[in-house]
């Protein structure tokens, strides 16, 4: 089997094969580990990728780079400010200040992102056997914290302030007309990412998502299907009191923090859903032996593995020790030769 057919064998539950593989690189990593990266990503190539040329008939305007020092402004306007070359600065000074969001025309709507070049990102998808997920990822959560600011919104959440409420309908609407545009190329998977759980809990009260939030990536995920594509969805932190909604929505892939929640509560939803990694960069991947990886790594497996249902996935990101990050790729590929 080829990278494609061993990830749709592993959604499938149908997977005699190897686990399929992915490493997340932060720019961080090629900046002060490049040779010891180089290696793993040539030893251990992924299965599944979302790194294209630019696939877009008009570039979305950005002004600075994310990963040096100093300020960058996204395509939405959002202004990011950066003390540490090789990671995402944070936002200091959101665009909506209004207690009523009456300063939301100041946002700008990056209708950019909407002028895919479809034969671009086709011949791309046509001219590798990778499993490609989409570039451009459906957000909500995240970019209403990067326009609002993160205590403002949760205050207007609280309240279901009207102004939120109204804004969150027209980015719901800008991004189902982007996953409409993705899922009619032919990349495998549509992609959408938020970042719901804190250590130990969910941002905000579980009933608050699925009233809020779930109908929005159910309408995602119905655009997926659709088209007869898979959708991934990556989310940090302790997202337990969620699992089950997106299983519901039909999610196929999640990207959790599945050591910070707890392997033991993630096993219940065993056949159920694949677990697209993690193996933990808290405390695993910067902290531990060798030894200790492949013993998580291991445990990963026996809890979750049903001929799939796992992605041997990880962070390359600060603190990572190269050693552990190798182990965790050489772990999985010992498991299932």
């Amino acid at each position: 089997m080829n990278s494609r057919e061993l990830v749709y064998k592993t959604l499938a539950f149908q997977n005699k094969g190897r686990v399929p593989r992915q490493l997340w690189t932060l720019p961080w990593a090629r900046m002060y580990e490049g040779e010891k990266l180089e290696v793993i990503q040539q030893t251990y190539p992924d299965d599944i990728i979302w790194d294209m040329p630019v696939p877009y008939k008009t570039e979305p305007k950005r002004i600075g780079d994310p990963y040096e020092e100093g300020q960058y402004v996204d395509e939405w306007g959002c202004v990011f400010t950066s003390i540490q070359r090789g990671i995402v600065g944070e936002i200091k000074d959101p665009i909506v200040v209004g207690e009523d969001w009456e300063d939301v025309d100041k946002v700008h709507f990056p209708e950019e992102l909407l002028s895919l070049d479809v034969e671009k990102v086709n011949e791309f998808c046509r001219n590798t056997d990778k499993f490609v997920l989409q570039t451009d990822f459906a957000r909500v959560f995240e970019r209403l914290q990067f326009i609002r600011g993160t205590e403002n919104l949760f205050l207007d959440i609280a309240l279901e302030n009207e102004g939120m409420l109204k804004f969150l309908e027209k980015l719901h609407d800008f991004n189902c007309r982007k996953m409409e545009a993705w899922a009619q190329t032919e990349v495998d998977a549509l992609f959408m990412m938020d970042d719901w759980g804190s250590q130990n809990t969910l941002l905000i009260n579980p009933e608050t998502w699925t009233k809020l939030f779930k109908p929005l990536y159910a309408d995602y995920c119905a655009i997926a299907r659709k088209y007869g594509k898979k959708i991934f969805m990556h989310s940090d932190g302790n997202t337990a009191a969620i699992i089950p909604e997106l299983i519901e929505i039909g999610v196929d892939a999640v990207n959790l923090q599945i050591f910070c929640i707890g392997l033991e509560e993630l096993r219940k939803y065993k056949g159920k859903i694949t677990f697209w990694g993690e193996i933990d960069r808290q405390w695993i991947l910067p902290n531990h032996t060798v030894g200790q990886v492949e013993e998580a790594v291991k445990q990963v497996y026996d809890t979750l593995w049903a001929d799939g249902g796992c992605i041997g996935q990880c962070e390359f990101g600060p603190g990572a020790k190269p050693e552990n990050v190798n182990q965790v790729f050489a772990t999985w590929s010992q498991l299932r030769k």
